[in-house]
Order: structure tokens, then C-alpha cells, then sequence
């Protein structure tokens, strides 16, 4: 049982920066490989980026390679996701997810979700 809450959305200007948070609770957060998803109005909802249980290794969508990072605290629970360079294409509500592995992520456990919205 793992709990988990998104926090760090809100309104941006592209070219912009914001940092994401998901705090984890309930079982030891090293255990799990923790990542985010988004879904903007309309499409489906779509991988961004996720990271091993001990950080050391990372995979991230294509649409946001180099202007998005990935981090985890492990001894603060909490992983992060700093994103850079925003773009009105990256508004979507993010998801936290924890999963088993980095090589199988497909979320396990979800947050509630944050709103990102990048404006013009």
C-alpha cells in the first residue's frame, strides 16, 4: 500500500519553469520506481518520465528529453520533476505513479493528479 500526492502545478509562461513533487507514504519509497504521467484535454494520457528505486537510472519521454529532469530523495520520500524550457503543448494534469521496475513502468500506484497549464 503506497499513497501518494502530487504537488508544484500551476500557471507558467512558455519558456518557463516548474518544479513537480509527489510525497510517498505508507511503505519504504526506495522500494519502488516512481515516475509521472500526463493527460492534456482531449488526448490520452502519456509517459514523461520515470526513475529506478535507487536513482541511478532514468528514462524519459521524447517530447521532453533535455528540458525535463527527473529526481528522487529517497530519505525524504519524495521524488520531483523539474521541468524547464515549457512549452503550451506540456499543459496536461500530471500523475505521480510508483511501480515495480523502471523496465516495465506503467504505474502501479497513481496521485490525484496536479494541473500544469503553460500559457503563450
Amino acid at each position: 500500500q503506497v499513497q501518494l500526492v502530487e504537488s508544484g502545478g500551476g500557471l507558467v509562461q512558455a519558456g518557463g519553469s516548474l518544479r513537480l513533487s509527489c510525497a510517498a507514504s505508507g511503505r519504504t519509497f526506495s522500494s519502488y520506481a516512481m515516475g509521472w504521467f500526463r493527460q492534456a484535454p482531449g488526448k490520452e494520457r502519456e509517459f514523461v518520465a520515470a526513475i529506478s528505486r535507487s536513482g541511478g537510472s532514468t528514462n524519459y519521454a521524447d517530447s521532453v528529453k533535455g528540458r525535463f529532469t527527473i529526481s528522487r530523495d529517497n530519505a525524504k520520500n519524495t521524488e520531483y520533476l523539474q521541468m524547464n524550457s515549457l512549452k503550451p503543448e506540456d499543459t496536461a494534469v500530471y500523475y505521480c505513479a510508483a511501480d515495480r521496475s523502471l523496465g516495465s513502468f506503467a504505474g502501479y500506484y497513481w496521485g490525484q493528479g496536479t494541473q500544469v497549464t503553460v500559457s503563450s
